[in-house]
């Protein structure tokens, strides 16, 4: 963990730095406080300059939601967008608060954020973090607490901070309303759980699966879907593992894989839910379906084709790859997503958005 210095009433001090997405420590700090302005805040933020906020708590989550109605909304592409977005990232990560010893900030009108810190970063402590960083994490760990009810399940999840929790509910409809293969109680297999913090595992269990492994490679995610289906009672019949895409040896009935949906490289952990540069999980699990299903088990290929109407992947292409890894669609489901930016005029991508379908591609093998 790298170190940061600033000077403070005539004082050099020294402190940790934190970043979850691994941004460096600005150059340069200076000391503010309620007397900053917006258009100020931007060009010390432009210049590189880290600010350390000291005034009070409320008016520095107002200067930086000033600061973020000045920077203009990306235009155009897909990468114009997501460029501009990264800016916004950068511009608005330059404010700063200190995290004492004992996790606390020592700032007017501020709330306790002690629990938040042990949740979402195992506790830090004399520590400089954005404030947006930990504005975050604190949404996130009312997230935690209350839970997201999911209407398939009739039951609450608990997300956890940096997992992707399950709020565009299209996809875990499409694979409750989808007819289970075979006859009888099919082992199942579900591919990257964390992503919506094991939903599809539970809500395919609560279906009745024989048996359910589920995978995921992040530590954090593996830990929060076990938490999840301890608390719905599910543990004795989902298996959570912490593995890179496949569990070992072993074939299914039912493989169920949403993978991220854009090519596209992930400016934090919470974005490895989203973007994938190199589509490499959707490439892997296609590629590997074939060796990890019964005879006349399937696939199902949970994906948006949002990517194809950004230009970032088309449906021939999509369709080659299943051809060419010994595989047939047998048949494909589609909703249409109800997240707040499909129907947001004012959203720089909203035309390829409100195009946009959520498709369940079932896949079996060309010679089952």
């Amino acid at each position: 963990m790298s170190t940061v210095q600033w000077t403070e009433n005539g004082t050099i001090r020294t402190a940790r730095w934190h970043s979850g997405n691994g941004t460096p420590p600005p150059g340069r700090i200076v000391v503010v406080d309620d007397r900053l302005t917006a258009a100020a805040a931007l060009r010390f933020a432009r210049a590189g300059t880290g600010m350390l906020w000291r005034g009070d708590f409320p008016n520095a989550r107002q200067l930086v939601r000033a600061m973020d109605r000045r920077i203009p909304e990306g235009s155009g592409s897909f990468a114009e967008a997501r460029s501009a977005r990264a800016e916004r990232a950068t511009l608005l990560g330059k404010v700063l608060v200190f995290v004492e010893a004992d996790h606390s900030l020592q700032l007017r009108r501020v709330p306790d954020i002690r629990a938040t810190c042990d949740h979402a970063f195992g506790g830090i402590a004399s520590t400089l973090i954005s404030l947006r960083e930990l504005l975050g994490a604190l949404s996130a760990y009312q997230w935690h607490q209350k839970g997201i009810h999911i209407n398939a399940l009739s039951s609450r999840l608990y997300p956890a901070y940096s997992v992707f929790a399950p709020t565009r509910s299209e996809y875990v409809d499409l694979v409750a309303q989808e007819p289970l293969p075979g006859k009888g109680s099919p082992v199942v297999f579900d591919l990257g759980t964390g992503t919506g913090t094991g939903v599809l595992a539970a809500l395919l269990a609560r279906r009745g699966a024989a048996e359910v492994v589920a995978t995921d490679l992040n530590p954090r995610a593996v830990h929060c879907a076990r938490d999840n289906l301890r608390r719905l009672g599910l543990s004795d019949r989902v298996q959570v593992l912490e593995t890179d895409l496949w569990p070992a040896d072993r074939r299914a009935d039912l493989v169920v894989c949403n993978p991220p949906w854009l090519p596209g490289n992930p400016a934090s952990a919470l974005e490895l839910g989203i973007y994938d540069a190199s589509s490499s999980m959707l490439h892997r699990f296609i590629d590997g379906l074939p060796d990890h299903l019964t005879p006349h088990g399937e696939g199902w290929l949970i994906l948006s084709d949002l990517a194809e109407h950004l230009g970032l992947r088309t449906r021939a292409e999509l369709l080659a790859r299943i051809s060419a890894a010994g595989l047939k669609v047998a048949g494909r489901r589609e909703t249409t997503p109800r997240h707040r930016r499909a129907t947001d005029s004012a959203d720089p991508l909203h035309a390829p958005r409100s195009r946009e379908r959520t498709m369940l591609w079932r896949l079996t093998r060309s010679r089952a």
